[in-house]
């Protein structure tokens, strides 16, 4: 390896804490990242991690490199991006994770163009609705829905989902349509469980500009939205969405709005990515591309 694929893997090693970790996310056996690691002390004759059979913990010598080799990286990718605009080809692979729903149904279909477009990055799409770590598992870029915990993440702003109250005509026919969320306690609501915390979903409403929620009771709890929608859509009860999600059902009648006068608060749609990264002439198009894509459609 050179120089810079070395402070690439030293700077993998340290975000992942894990050679093996490390190893996955750069597409290389486990025992080159070793090697690679080897190397570098060697080249800066002091040890950056100490090891035992489980932990990898950097010294405190591989604390102070660890921000100069970010600094080093980073000019580089500033440097290679300047000639890469220049030549009009952006390259590289990105890794992008995104709720399942936003992946499927608008960033799949319209991804053709965007390569089309830039025939020299290759994108590795994970669609999920467990949030993950960026930083741990190399991802250039993510999209969250709803509000970010504080982090030294770079974020930008989407757009506002519009959340709406829906259930089937087979549910409301059985049960009779609510009106208020006085009415919440009497119906069954299909519960949504967060796949990260296993927390379910209270329902929520804003009243003279305040958000307020209550309890719900149901049979049915799901963790993904995918569920959520199909055991809707069956008749198990009143789920709270994106409208995003269900504009298709709600056309083919396959589902109602109900209680238009109550809905929850819309939520933000973000998109973050580490600030080491937002140099990359690659990042810089995806981001502006999916950008656009998400504020035409949403």
């Amino acid at each position: 390896m050179d120089r810079i694929d070395l402070l690439r893997v030293f700077i993998r090693v340290m975000e992942t804490g894990n050679f093996s970790r490390a190893a996955g996310s750069l597409n290389l056996p486990r025992s080159s990242v070793s090697t690679a690691i080897q190397q570098l002390e060697t080249r800066l004759g002091t040890r950056l991690f100490s090891r035992t059979t489980r932990l990898v913990s950097p010294t405190t010598d591989g604390k102070v490199f660890y921000e100069r080799a970010l600094q080093l990286v980073a000019d580089i990718e500033d440097a290679e991006s300047l000639f890469q605009q220049k030549r009009g080809s952006p390259r590289g692979i990105l890794r992008v994770e995104m709720p399942g729903r936003i992946g499927r149904l608008i960033v799949a279909p319209a991804l053709p163009a965007f390569l089309a477009a830039y025939p020299e990055i290759d994108i590795q799409l994970g669609v999920t609705d467990r949030s993950v770590n960026l930083t741990e598992d190399g991802v250039d870029c993510a999209l969250r829905v709803g509000a970010l915990a504080d982090s030294s993440l770079i974020s930008r702003h989407i757009a506002d989902l519009q959340v709406i109250n829906v259930a089937s005509p087979l549910y409301l026919q059985t049960h009779g349509v609510p009106h208020t969320p006085e009415d919440i306690p009497v119906h069954q609501v299909i519960r949504y469980a967060s796949p990260a915390t296993g927390r379910i979903e209270e329902w929520e409403w804003v009243q003279q500009g305040e958000s307020k929620t209550c309890p719900v009771q149901g049979r049915v709890t799901v963790n993904s939205a995918e569920a959520l929608i199909a055991c809707c859509v069956a008749g198990s009860g009143l789920i709270q969405i994106p409208a995003y999600d269900v504009k298709t059902n709600l056309i083919n009648g396959e589902l109602v709005e109900v209680m238009p006068d109550w809905r929850a608060s819309p939520l933000p749609l973000t998109l973050l990515y580490p600030e080491r990264r937002h140099r990359s002439s690659r990042l810089r198009v995806f981001v502006d591309w999916i950008t656009g894509l998400l504020k035409n459609q949403l």
